[in-house]
């Protein structure tokens, strides 16, 4: 689990906005709605062509990152 200072100054990378931490593994942009994973060693992948990837994804169907 991202520790709460890092979580604190996550942001879009694409917007600037803050990221919210979902289902444990997912960062999900406030503004914009992009949608980062967070792997299995707890790195979050935060390129906007990966956020573009999960955009119209709705959270409730986030599925654990490989």
């Amino acid at each position: 689990m991202l520790d709460q200072e890092l979580l604190d100054i996550l942001a879009c990378p694409a917007c600037k906005t803050k990221v919210t931490l979902v289902k444990g593994s997912w960062l999900v942009c406030e503004n914009c709605g992009r949608k980062y994973p967070i792997d299995a060693d707890d790195i979050p992948h935060m390129l906007i062509e990966i956020g573009d990837k999960y955009r119209d994804v709705p959270v409730e169907k986030l599925e654990k990152p490989d």
